[in-house]
């Protein structure tokens, strides 16, 4: 994975789009295992903390869930991964 962060907006918020633009184009697959947090913030080269937040945000929007012990996964949810899909479209295209 590769990320390009700009300064203009919170590091979180450009990462949950990144992750969002992976999930929707398939290079992250429904069910797949995320890296930790710890190994996503050593990647990505950001504060783990920062990973927590964007990861957090992503569970709350039901992208990603957590299994205790197992690590987190994106979700299974094609619909809801095919509406996400259509929102970034829409907002793309304005």
């Amino acid at each position: 994975m590769e990320f390009i962060f700009d300064n203009d907006r919170p590091i979180y918020l450009q990462l949950v789009e990144y992750l969002k633009l992976y999930i929707v184009s398939g290079k992250l697959q429904p069910g797949e295992r995320l890296l930790s947090v710890r190994e996503l913030a050593l990647q990505i080269k950001v504060n783990p903390n920062t990973v927590q937040k964007a990861l957090a945000e992503l569970e709350a929007e039901e992208l990603i869930y957590t299994e205790r012990t197992n690590g987190k996964f994106v979700t299974q949810n094609q619909e809801l991964i095919n509406e996400i899909k259509k929102q970034l479209a829409l907002e793309k295209s304005k």
